[in-house]
């Protein structure tokens, strides 16, 4: 009898463990304090010398970019033809190309073939 408690006691445990793990919270990418500040001119000249190099250090990290603003969507804007940035919640129709913007999100990948810099999460700060 004390056999069987402890195996089904390690067999919840584990089950908690595993639940926890595969549902883990998702990040804040607005709370947390961005750990590069770049411009999306310096951004893009660093994945057009090394990008293996680039993508490794600002891979899933918090980002701010600065730069002015090519095209405008609904969920969506891209910074100096280069940074792609999505947003979860809709932007402001005030939004117009050519504005100056920064913006901090999660660097998702460097798009070789459009030689675009993705972000998503992202949100503006000015």
């Amino acid at each position: 009898m004390r056999k069987w408690s402890i195996i089904i006691s390690i067999l919840i445990l584990l089950g908690v463990f595993g639940y926890n793990y595969l549902y883990q919270d998702h990040r804040d990418i607005q709370t947390e304090k961005s750990i590069y500040k770049v411009s999306s001119q310096n951004l893009i000249e660093e994945f057009q010398i090394n990008s293996d190099d680039s993508e490794s250090k600002y891979l899933d990290k918090t980002i701010t970019v600065f730069g002015y603003i090519s095209h405008v969507d609904v969920h969506s804007l891209v910074i100096d033809n280069v940074v792609f940035c999505q947003f979860e919640e809709r932007l402001n129709p005030k939004l117009k190309e050519s504005n100056n913007i920064t913006i901090k999100g999660r660097f998702l990948g460097y798009d070789d073939l459009l030689e675009e810099i993705k972000l998503d999460q992202c949100h503006i700060i000015n």
